[in-house]
Parts: structure tokens; C-alpha cells; sequence
């Protein structure tokens, strides 16, 4: 019978054992340590990355009073972060921009505050700030940004358009951003894309391809003759206002809708051989700058009378048009925008809800799209 051996460790042994256990031990808590601040961070939405820096920069007590910020994560994530402007990337509200962290940093070394950094970022795009931090602090940036619809890289043309003209720093913004500080029909928008909204005058231009969506030919119930075509949507529209207009005794009829890029060009020159070229300018929209060819564009008339401004249909259409979608596009008080004389017979298709919008604040579409969709 063979007896059990006790194996006896020398003190040395057992003195490093004792070290390599309170060192694994410190470990295991330094790892739990870890792993909680980092979950803190996490949990406010911070990535594993920035979390990681924040703590090796010993900034977690800042961040946690802060709180969850996209863009003090964005700057720990990136390789452009500096510590002296650790408070502008918190106050400053983030943007979707490529170089975000690198434009803040060079935003504050040309001096900005944090009020206007914020007013820049939100103005531009990444390559709209990239261009504009190429140049000295701006003057007028407050005058100009406090303005919602204000774009980054129209600066230099609102300075010199407020220069030249004297308008107001809203003004001055507007019409920029509608290219009313360029000649007509020159240095136009291309328009693509069709939608109840669309923007097309002397600064917004079709092509001569360009077919709008779902055209439909109108019955000669409400059309003053056969083949005047319009937008589906917008014809039933116009149709379901003739008719409610026809009960409330108002004989409305529509002249014309519709037209081709051709067909506009035809008119231009019928017009310049009739009339010549200074009517032309002031009276004819050039081929690609009519909304006709949007398909949502409207002649009215009255069956009454041929003078349809002085016609009882043209006082009931200007209080009811909104109701169906229309809005009146040329008015006398328009001019200076739309750049158009008074048309007492043109309306436009937008919809119920732009039409009511229009309608109760009395601006033009091209005020509303500067404002709201381009």
C-alpha cells in the first residue's frame, strides 16, 4: 500500500503565487472598472471607440454632466479631436458632414463663436463650410444666418446683391436663393423632375424633352376647344372647381393648359413677328421657362366676357381658387419676383395644402419654395 505524498511549497512559491493572485485580482476589478464606464458611456449613446478615449483622456466626469452628444462623439472618434475645444464640440449641434470635426477646429481657429459655428454648419453642406473657411471672418454672417433658409455658399452674392439693390438682409437672401440677382435666362436651374411643386420661370428651366407626369385631354364641358391637355390630378381639380363655381352661378372655362417646349417656342416667334422682340421680352416666356409645360398651368376665362379681370368669375376664383389646389401665379403685387406682368387668367396647381399656405400668407411660389423646398 503505496502512501500519499503532501507536496510542500517552498516560501518563495508560495509568495509568488499570493503576488500572482493579487495581481489577477487587481486585474479582474481594473477589467470591471473598465467595463462599467465604458457601459455608462455606451448607454448615452457613445460608441465604444469614443468611449474608450474619453476615458483614457480622463473626460468621463465631463461627458456624463453633459450627456449623450453626437457631436463630442464624433470628435472622440476622430483622429482631428483637440482637447481646447473638448466645450465648443459640446455646444456646437451636430452635423452629417464628413469633416465636421476638422471644420470646427479651423472654424475656431478663425475665430468664430460657438453661436456662429453652429449658424455655418447648419447652412452648408461638408464642401460648402470646407469652401467657406478658405476665406477671412465674414462680416455679415448674423444678418444673413439668423435667416432659416440662408445658404452657406451664397455669402459673397447676398453681400453684393444687399450692396447694390439696398434691400434688407431677408430680402437680399430670397432673392438670391431664387437667382433674381442674375439675368434672365441666363445661369438657370435645370428642372428634371416633375412634382405639384415645381419651381419653372425665368431662373428655373426645362428641357425640351421634358413630358410632365399623367397628361390627360379635357372635355370640351370645360375646355374652350378640343385637345387642350393637363396633369390628370390638376385637371380633376379644375374640373371639380368649374363645377362648384357653375352652381354658385359662375361660368368658368379653361383656354389653355398644356404646352410643349415646341409649341412655346412656336408662340415666341408668332409674337416676335406680330409684335417684336421688346413684347416678346416683356409679355413671352421663352421655350423651357413656361410652367405650361409643367402641365400645371391654367388659362381661365369667363364665358361671360372676354376681359376676364373685369369678369365676376375672376373675383370668385381669386377667394376660392385655394380651396381646389390653385393658386393666382401672376399677380400685380408679384412682379418684382416672379418677374412676369399681371395675368389675371394664369393659375398654377399646387395642391390643397401649399395652395391654402400661399393663399392665407399671401406670398408668391417662388417665396414658398425658397422657404420650404429648395
Amino acid at each position: 500500500m503505496t502512501t500519499k505524498r503532501k507536496i510542500k511549497l517552498k516560501p518563495e512559491a508560495i509568495k509568488i503565487i499570493k503576488i500572482v493572485g493579487i495581481l489577477f485580482l487587481i486585474f479582474i476589478a481594473v477589467f470591471i472598472f473598465y467595463q462599467k464606464n465604458i457601459h455608462d458611456l455606451t448607454r448615452l449613446n457613445y460608441s465604444k471607440d469614443a468611449a474608450k478615449r474619453i476615458l483614457f483622456k480622463f473626460k468621463k466626469k465631463n461627458v456624463i454632466q453633459i450627456g449623450r452628444n453626437k457631436t463630442l462623439n464624433e470628435a472622440f472618434e476622430s483622429e482631428q479631436y483637440q482637447e481646447k475645444n473638448f466645450t465648443t464640440y459640446s455646444k456646437v449641434k451636430y452635423q452629417n458632414h464628413k469633416n465636421l470635426i476638422e471644420n470646427i477646429n479651423r472654424l475656431v481657429k478663425i475665430g468664430y463663436t460657438n453661436s456662429e459655428i453652429n449658424m455655418i454648419l447648419s447652412h452648408g453642406s461638408n464642401q460648402d463650410v470646407k469652401d467657406f473657411i478658405k476665406r477671412k471672418k465674414v462680416k455679415y454672417l448674423e444678418e444673413f444666418y439668423t435667416i432659416d433658409y440662408a445658404k452657406l455658399k451664397n455669402y459673397d452674392r447676398y453681400v453684393a446683391y444687399m450692396d447694390k439693390s439696398r434691400e434688407d438682409e431677408e430680402t437680399s437672401v430670397l432673392y438670391v436663393n431664387l437667382g433674381l440677382d442674375k439675368e434672365d435666362y441666363k445661369d438657370y436651374t435645370e428642372v428634371s423632375s416633375f412634382s405639384y411643386t415645381m419651381l419653372v420661370n425665368k431662373h428655373y428651366k426645362l428641357n425640351e424633352k421634358f413630358i410632365p407626369e399623367h397628361l390627360k385631354t379635357i372635355d370640351t364641358k370645360y375646355a374652350s376647344e378640343k385637345g387642350i391637355r393637363a396633369n390628370n390630378t390638376a385637371t380633376i381639380y379644375a374640373k371639380k372647381m368649374i363645377k362648384k363655381a357653375k352652381k354658385e352661378g359662375y361660368n368658368l372655362i379653361i383656354n389653355s393648359a398644356y404646352r410643349s417646349y415646341k409649341d412655346q417656342e412656336e408662340i415666341v416667334n408668332t409674337y416676335k413677328e406680330l409684335y417684336g422682340d421688346s413684347y416678346v421680352e416683356k409679355y413671352v416666356l421663352q421655350a423651357g421657362f413656361s410652367e405650361h409645360q409643367t402641365g400645371l398651368g391654367f388659362d381661365f376665362g369667363s364665358t361671360d366676357t372676354k376681359i376676364f379681370v373685369q369678369s365676376d368669375e375672376y373675383k370668385w376664383m381669386e377667394d376660392n381658387c385655394y380651396k381646389y389646389g390653385f393658386i393666382h401665379r401672376f399677380k400685380s403685387s408679384y412682379e418684382d419676383i416672379t418677374g412676369i406682368k399681371q395675368e389675371a387668367w394664369h393659375y398654377r396647381y399646387v395642391g390643397k395644402k401649399v395652395a391654402k399656405y400661399i393663399y392665407e400668407n399671401d406670398i408668391t411660389l417662388e417665396e414658398y419654395y425658397a422657404k420650404f423646398l429648395d
